[in-house]
């Protein structure tokens, strides 16, 4: 149930910071968003990799317990020339982690860099990759994935795509993730970023697409994107009227199944109810 009800879980934005400019370090933990992903990967040039890790632990030994539990940690991608340095780095920390784990490809390597870090408490793969895609239910499965998030960007470039200005070449792709993460009964998925940070129409327009699909959250590249997805995100007030409605029933019935508006209410549409509640504040 932790899975589900962390404010992790909950979120609805998740904000990148370069791991190497620490100076975005508090913009981004000053931002609305309630969580915020220190990059140890693409926004973090070969020769500053080592400079980034030590800022991130500077962060760390600073930083309040209520911000430690809103950032997570981009590694690089397992089996990389990286990867010693990285495991080393995340065992120095000594507090619980959230891990971002980019081109999550198999169910092996959340093994692996759960066996190596042992202090992981949760795990975001991101699915970024012909590969990851194809194993993104196994990927879903593993008893450490917080929630799934796409890498729109990386998986063009893997599967050689060239996608309009909506993106509609990877809705399959996000299909997939939706449903992956029904069948692995964890938090809704992660959405990727919007690259243009000065079109607020076109964010609106990727989020309220990315809610449609199942998705309850998106990456976030500046601090300007959050407040307008949060916005997007929001339950209208049709989706909370009806939740409330489904819990009442749901408590009358004493946790059965119940009929209410000629349809079933079984547990996954409780378990939705009550999660719009709770991104509303009403539980």
């Amino acid at each position: 149930m932790e899975k589900l009800t962390t404010h992790l879980a909950l979120a609805q934005t998740f904000l990148f910071a370069p791991g190497h400019r620490p100076e975005f370090f508090t913009k981004a933990l000053n931002s609305s968003s309630k969580a915020v992903i220190i990059d140890l990967e693409d926004a973090v040039p070969l020769d500053q990799k080592s400079t980034a890790r030590e800022h991130i632990k500077a962060l760390f030994k600073d930083c309040s317990l209520e911000n430690i539990g809103r950032i997570l940690i981009r590694i690089n991608p397992m089996d990389t020339q990286f990867t010693e340095d990285d495991m080393a780095f995340l065992n120095s920390l000594q507090v619980p982690l959230h891990i971002v784990l980019p081109k999550a490809e198999s169910l092996s390597q959340l093994n692996a860099l759960c066996a190596a870090a042992p202090n992981v408490k949760w795990i975001v793969p991101i699915i970024e990759s012909a590969i990851g895609i194809d194993k993104v239910k196994e990927i879903a499965s593993h008893p450490l994935t917080l929630r799934l998030a796409l890498g729109n960007i990386d998986t063009q470039a893997d599967l050689g795509i060239t996608c309009d200005a909506v993106e509609t070449e990877l809705l399959p792709v996000r299909f997939a993730i939706t449903l992956a993460t029904r069948l692995a009964g964890i938090a809704p998925p992660i959405d990727g970023v919007t690259t243009d940070i000065s079109n607020q129409a076109l964010l609106q327009t990727d989020t309220q697409r990315s809610k449609r699909l199942g998705f309850g959250a998106k990456l976030c590249i500046h601090p300007k994107q959050v407040d307008g997805i949060i916005d997007c995100f929001k339950p209208t007030p049709a989706e909370l009227e009806y939740a409330q409605r489904v819990v009442a029933a749901d408590l009358e019935s004493k946790g059965a199944a119940v009929k209410l508006d000629g349809k079933m209410i079984d547990r996954p549409v409780v378990l939705l109810a009550q999660r719009t509640l709770k991104l509303a504040g009403l539980s």
